[in-house]
């Protein structure tokens, strides 16, 4: 079984899926102008601003629950794995595909402004299942997405979260004898795996709005106490901060003595985990971009382009720097001998830690400079990075299945099965080895990014007349204010209402 999903993610997360996601980001940089750049106080003043109502939730609300969802494992243990088989040039290739990204999630969350609808209690519901369906016409395409998100996000990607969090506190633990008392580590990783599945359960029983105010006080609070600490380990570190920006750039395009030759592996795993961390282009953003109380969709299309900014620039920067500048980090290169593919160690600055093991280089970089409670930090981060994450995709599952339900409430047996599934997958995933769970993670994202990327390529231009729009209102002295019906929008039903 392990061997046909690794043959199933390699055939997913090939060379197509990185220049597709790479040329998408480029284009669509181009055809909104380098909007990332030009319209960045906008985004600023954006994100703090907007109002909630009994529909929606607030602007500042729907960028913490995107924030959520894309600042995860990947933000803390995926950029270790990045490094691990790219080296420091894969961090040049995530930054690469964060600046492109930001474009790629104005298109699509504004895509889901745009054709957002009520659902039966009076909620906003959007994604690209609703956008693909509504300016596609492709309902088989649509369910297709919403199937595929359901599976990804209420059953592959909860276990990735999970194993993380599971990893990363047995490791501080264990050392503090904690295995032993429990039965070993297979068994304290159970039993954090039920109580992490309990707290959640007790926040996803109560809703979106029991979710937007707990994403609202946590993400922003757990994420600048993981900036900070990376910017006191780096100042520990500052005679090595040169020389790490040095390996960044003359790696990332084939120049170093020791990683040069694995510029192919820097540009595929930074793309990847790039991807996966800022999670732009997969379709998970437009979820909670939907769901906010806006009225003009290029509002929440810009303050989730500055979420890109954010989760990339800052937070996975942070973990990239914890690594480089502290030396704790391997890096691997994968050589094929008789059709066999394994991974010849060319740096080692924590032996015998494998590649699927990132948090525990994260949390041996902030053990380096603050020995004794380093490591207890990174597991509590990553547990709130993890853990609102995993929320966050509870959130998506249900979007997908009430787009399934179609103008029907979905039925409640329904929507337990996917409450319950979550929780078991979360406690499955948390006893499970940790390469199993990424692989499953990967195929998840990326599937929702093959779906989701051809789907807003063809569906650009309602996005880009937005774009303009509220550029031609804002230049007039205006509180932009969107009606499709002027711009030659179709099947924008909920505006051409408002309108």
């Amino acid at each position: 079984m392990e061997a046909l999903f690794n043959w199933l993610n390699g055939i997913i997360w090939s060379n197509a899926l990185i220049a597709l996601c790479l040329g998408a980001g480029l284009w669509f940089t181009l055809r909104t102008r380098v909007m990332q750049v030009r319209g960045f106080a906008e985004m600023c003043r954006l994100t703090v601003t907007g109002q909630k109502s009994d529909a929606g939730v607030s602007s500042f609300q729907a960028l913490a629950i995107s924030m959520a969802g894309r600042m995860g494992i990947g933000n803390i243990a995926g950029v270790a794995t990045a490094i691990a088989y790219g080296g420091p040039g894969a961090v040049f290739w995530m930054w690469v595909m964060g600046f492109l990204g930001a474009s790629t999630s104005y298109i699509e969350c504004t895509l889901a402004q745009i054709y957002k609808e009520k659902d039966a209690e009076g909620r906003y519901r959007g994604g690209p299942a609703y956008y693909i369906e509504k300016a596609m016409g492709l309902k088989w395409y649509a369910v297709t997405f919403a199937v595929a998100t359901v599976i990804a996000t209420g059953l592959l990607l909860p276990g990735v979260q999970a194993n993380a969090i599971a990893d990363s506190a047995s490791n501080v633990l264990c050392g503090a004898g904690a295995c032993e008392a429990v039965g070993g580590a297979g068994a304290l990783k159970l039993w954090i795996g039920l109580g992490v599945a309990a707290v959640l359960a007790l926040i996803i029983f109560g809703g979106i709005k029991r979710i937007a105010t707990f994403a609202e006080v946590v993400v922003p609070f757990m994420a600048l106490a993981f900036i900070l600490m990376a910017v006191i380990v780096m100042i520990a570190n500052a005679g090595k901060v040169p020389a790490m920006f040095a390996d960044i750039f003359s790696s990332a395009f084939g120049a170093h003595a020791a990683f040069g030759a694995i510029i192919g592996q820097a540009i595929a795993w930074g793309v990847k985990r790039g991807i996966y961390a800022n999670e732009a282009g997969q379709g998970t953003g437009p979820h909670a971009a939907a769901a906010a109380e806006v009225s003009h969709p290029a509002k929440q299309g810009y303050v989730q382009a500055f979420a890109i900014y954010f989760d990339t620039m800052l937070v996975c920067t942070s973990t990239a720097f914890l690594l480089l500048s502290t030396g704790m980090y391997n890096t691997f290169r994968t050589v094929t001998e008789n059709g066999k593919e394994t991974l010849v160690e060319i740096f080692s600055g924590v032996p015998g830690l494998q590649p699927s093991e990132g948090a525990q280089f994260t949390q041996a970089a902030v053990e380096s400079v603050l020995p004794g409670w380093g490591a207890g930090f990174v597991a509590l981060a990553l547990f709130f990075f993890a853990f609102t994450t995993i929320m966050a995709y509870y959130y998506m599952a249900e979007t997908n299945l009430t787009y399934l339900a179609g103008v029907k409430k979905t039925h409640p047996l329904a929507t337990l099965l996917l409450r319950l599934g979550i929780v078991g997958m979360v406690v499955f995933g948390a006893y499970h080895n940790a390469a199993m769970a990424w692989t499953l993670g990967d195929i998840g994202v990326g599937l929702m990014a093959w779906l989701n990327v051809i789907a807003i390529l063809i569906l650009q231009k309602p996005a880009l007349i937005a774009l303009r729009d509220y550029e031609r209102q804002k230049k007039l002295g205006l509180d932009p204010v969107f009606d499709p019906e002027a711009l030659g929008i179709r099947n924008a039903h909920f505006w051409k209402k408002q309108a």
